[in-house]
């Protein structure tokens, strides 16, 4: 199972009422009664306590990779290198997946420097599938690379028309049922992100569910919809690349 760090791993703006009781007196609050630039050694104490909450899975053998998705306002800058490197060292063992959400870090100038950086810090990146856009500064260009043994990717649909709604939730902004025309497009960079890694993921938002094609009375949900599709269309090309059938 892949977990989502919880926001104030990420630099999240998080409600001080999130926080375990005995941190909630000692932390800097703002006037919307956020957790206000803490200093890094609370950070610490949150890294290692949210760290023993997943130890059930860790001794089980059933703990993926931590997700840490960047909120947009995180560009890239030293003082976001110096974060995340400090932040990987607070996981130890466990797998860091960082996701971009700001396109600096993934633009011309510093593209390579952002992927040749998480490869040396031992972190995977993590792949995005979202809308297009050539001025929303927070929607990444879609980038498939591999910094790890770990080949991640996230399909977060592309409905732009939502995706910076004010006062939109994140079911709306997740709000896409890919075609089959779409998905395709990835059959051939996800088997070479499959063939440069060790092991790959591929992920869809289950925010929100779409009336069903087969059933107009009916809602399916999106991300089992999607993922079935994906799974089928993978098939279908490995079965043509070797010319065989299968049962």
């Amino acid at each position: 199972m892949h977990v989502k760090a919880y926001g104030l791993l990420t630099r999240h703006p998080v409600k001080v009422e999130t926080l375990p009781e005995d941190l909630r007196a000692v932390v800097p609050v703002d006037e919307r009664g956020r957790v206000d630039r803490p200093p890094r050694e609370l950070r610490g104490e949150v890294f290692r306590r949210f760290l023993a909450a997943l130890e059930p899975l860790r001794r089980d053998g059933k703990l993926g990779g931590i997700l840490f998705q960047l909120p947009p306002y995180v560009v890239f800058k030293d003082a976001s290198l110096d974060y995340l490197e400090w932040a990987r060292g607070e996981l130890g063992g466990d797998e860091m997946l960082v996701e971009f959400r700001h396109r600096s870090w993934l633009d011309d100038e510093h593209r390579a420097e952002s992927l040749a950086f998480l490869e040396r810090i031992g972190a995977s990146y993590v792949t995005v599938d979202a809308p297009r856009s050539d001025t929303a500064k927070n929607l990444v260009p879609t980038v498939p690379a591999v910094t790890s043994a770990t080949a991640y990717v996230r399909f977060h649909g592309r409905n732009l028309a939502t995706w910076n709604k004010r006062g939109g939730s994140a079911a709306e902004r997740f709000d896409y049922l890919y075609t089959d025309k779409e998905l395709g497009e990835w059959v051939e960079p996800l088997r070479e992100l499959a063939a440069a890694s060790e092991r790959a993921f591929a992920f869809f938002n289950n925010n929100a569910s779409s009336i069903d094609p087969d059933n107009p009375l009916g809602r399916i949900s999106q991300a089992a919809a999607n993922a079935a599709q994906l799974r089928r269309l993978l098939d279908v090309n490995r079965i043509s690349a070797t010319g065989g059938t299968q049962a």
